[in-house]
């Protein structure tokens, strides 16, 4: 058990550990930041998530016993609020990595939130299906569900005793949300361009000529499929590095100048950053933590000039914004991004702001700073 200077236990809480993506990076930090302390969450399955986990003590719910909704938390949203009311972190001081759950555990001691986004299901539900919730049998059940889920959200953003924020985006959400004041903290990036990189077979052939790439969960919004489009019938090559419920209606429409590729490793996800020449990022994010992992390796970015990108991107130093995420804008961003002459090393120093060893000081002096016992 992690111990602040003066003697009090840290603990960490997520909202579920099902997944690769930027929040189980953030989760891997805090465990770098307070070592020793418990990881508390709803649900794990140590296959579909980076296997640093299994080097943590990691506590689920009574919930993870259930195989079909460890492989699939979307299956399990109905469930989830009862699931967080039996996560109990005992820890004077509770560190929440929370999008959704993690700032309702019932925790003994005060909870620090770091917030990625308010739920997106609840208060961007559209957005998060990619369309109007009439048009599926998911939708209309969310749209049943979300009044409860909202109340339950509201009385657990009370429990925090501090809210820290990924991006300026997400204060701005979260005060509109819940009305609380958040620090930004922006999270780091974990890309060390130095470590190994492994080959990826399946692109091999592309490493010496470059190519696009997207890094993305393949769900609706993240707007994946606009990128393709973007580029059928170009003589540009993509590669998509993601998983998640869209892969086979994406395998399904790709062309020739387009490959996907999942469960990567690191040393493989950092090869495939190394050899690109530009990173798309077309979705409308809370944080934007890719053109940073790409920057790492002076690679610039195409994103949206909204949301998250706005802390993480210079336009025009370390990559460029676009309108929207419509195929014509992004092909006539990607010919402009080629020709534009990133210099290299300043876009890697720009990564290097967003260190890890800056966001651990900053989020250890929260930690020190916080009091004793609950929350009145």
């Amino acid at each position: 058990m992690y111990r602040t200077p003066d003697g009090r236990t840290v603990a960490i809480a997520h909202d579920y550990l099902t997944q690769r993506g930027g929040a189980e990076r953030v989760v891997l930090a805090l465990a770098r930041a307070f070592p020793g302390a418990p990881v508390h969450t709803t649900l794990f399955d140590p296959e579909g998530t980076y296997p640093e986990f299994g080097d943590l003590d990691v506590r689920a719910s009574p919930l993870n016993r259930v195989p079909a909704l460890r492989r699939n938390h979307r299956a399990a949203l109905p469930f989830l609020p009862l699931a967080a009311a039996t996560v109990r972190p005992e820890a004077d001081i509770v560190v929440a990595s929370t999008s959704g759950w993690a700032h309702g555990f019932a925790a003994s001691g005060r909870v620090v939130a770091y917030c990625h986004a308010p739920a997106r299901w609840v208060y961007q539900s559209e957005n998060y299906l990619g369309g109007p919730l009439w048009r599926s049998g998911t939708g209309v059940a969310l749209g049943l569900l979300r009044p409860a889920l909202r109340g339950w959200d509201q009385r657990a953003a009370r429990r925090p005793v501090a809210y820290l924020s990924n991006s300026r985006v997400v204060r701005e959400r979260i005060a509109e949300a819940y009305g609380i004041p958040a620090e930004v903290l922006p999270a780091p990036h974990a890309m060390d361009p130095a470590a190994e990189r492994a080959p990826v077979g399946p692109l091999a052939d592309w490493a010496d000529g470059g190519y696009l790439l997207v890094v993305s969960r393949l769900l609706p919004y993240k707007n994946v499929e606009a990128v393709v489009e973007a580029v059928r019938g170009t003589a540009h090559r993509l590669v998509v590095v993601g998983d998640g419920p869209g892969r086979e209606a994406l395998l399904a429409r790709m062309p020739g100048n387009t490959r996907l590729v999942s469960g990567l490793t690191d040393a493989q996800v950092r090869w495939v950053y190394a050899h690109a020449r530009l990173l798309v990022a077309p979705s409308l994010e809370d944080y934007g933590l890719t053109p940073l992992e790409a920057a790492a390796f002076g690679v610039p970015a195409l994103t949206l000039g909204a949301g998250g990108y706005l802390d993480t991107v210079r336009d025009g130093v370390t990559g460029l914004y676009v309108d929207g995420p419509d195929p014509g804008v992004l092909r006539d961003g990607v010919e402009r991004a080629l020709a534009h002459g990133f210099d290299a090393a300043v876009v890697r120093e720009h990564a290097d702001r967003f260190s890890e060893d800056g966001f651990r000081a900053r989020i250890r002096a929260v930690v020190d700073a916080v009091g004793t016992g609950p929350r009145t």
